[in-house]
């Protein structure tokens, strides 16, 4: 820190994580899905000035996620790019604990995920569910079920047919 720097300390919220961004083709409509199938809250958007949305943040649970309109003027300067100008695949899985993954699970199908895995009880010691949103976008939701120790779970691994 340089001499002149004001100490400022980092928001609760981004303090202890990494910050997923994703950037999708319709911003507003993926924010209206989130709210619809993840119980997400908007807390932050900022419009492009030619349109769509520049930047904006959810919650998710305690959770937050950044995400933009990849065909806004300023993310294609970025080289920014959604699933679909990908090909439709991703290199990027978004884990989020919930209390109830079951519900969300039917919550997020009825509001138009592809289930890609129903909820199951995982030998890692969550429930888990596993989607891909309307976006492109692989998700996996998890319900907290137990605490395993590192041994347990390498038996447990080892032993699941």
């Amino acid at each position: 820190m340089t001499e002149h720097a004001t100490h400022i300390e980092i928001p609760d919220r981004y303090r202890y994580a990494v910050i997923p961004h994703i950037m999708v083709d319709d911003a507003a409509s993926a924010i209206d899905f989130y709210r619809r199938a993840f119980g997400a809250r908007e807390d932050f958007r900022l419009d492009a000035p030619g349109g769509g949305i520049l930047h904006a943040e959810i919650t998710i649970g305690r959770s937050v996620l950044m995400l933009g309109d990849a065909g806004v003027d300023e993310a294609e300067a970025a080289s920014f790019a959604a699933p679909a100008s990908l090909g439709g695949g991703t290199s990027v899985t978004l884990h989020v604990f919930v209390p109830d993954v079951d519900s969300l699970a039917e919550r997020a199908e009825a509001a138009g995920a592809e289930i890609l895995q129903p909820p199951k009880d995982m030998f890692h010691g969550d429930r888990t569910v596993i989607l891909k949103d309307p976006s492109g976008h692989m998700w996996v939701f998890l319900t907290h079920l137990e605490d395993v120790s590192e041994e347990e779970l390498r038996h447990r691994m080892a032993t699941a047919g």
